[in-house]
């Protein structure tokens, strides 16, 4: 299937995806709120950007984009557009590099690390992993 856009203008969509206060990162930052926890958000400081820094626990989460980081679990992650197939698959394979890369200094560093994908990030609850890490909801 063709593109529906022009070269111009799928060019300019693609520049319009943000980097940060995604869809899912709103949702889980809400349901940090709704847990009684708070988290420091896209800290440049640490190798990667974490999404959310979790101090008091020494953890850091990266709520990755299927498309983005080429999750092989889902659709999502393994469909590439039909136009510049070899710059779209350069593209995410420079992702899961730096995103392996950003792993392996955070660790280095004494954080955990924490990762979830877009595709499983539920509405109604905190994923099984990250609530463990923090503990019982706390008063709000």
């Amino acid at each position: 299937m063709t593109d529906v856009f022009d070269k111009a203008m799928r060019s300019a969509v693609m520049a319009a995806v943000r980097g940060k206060n995604t869809g899912p990162e709103v949702r889980l930052a809400a349901l940090l709120k709704a847990h009684g926890v708070r988290a420091r958000r896209n800290v440049r400081t640490l190798p990667g950007t974490p999404d959310f820094v979790f101090k008091e626990v020494r953890t850091v989460v990266f709520l990755h984009g299927c498309f983005w980081h080429g999750h092989a679990a889902c659709g999502k992650g393994t469909r590439l557009p039909q136009s510049n197939r070899a710059f779209w698959r350069e593209k995410i394979e420079r992702n899961r590099r730096r995103d392996r890369k950003a792993r392996r200094l955070l660790r280095e560093l004494g954080w955990s690390v924490l990762t979830f994908w877009e595709c499983g990030l539920r509405k109604d609850r905190l994923p099984p992993r990250l609530a463990r890490r923090l503990g019982p909801p706390r008063g709000v």
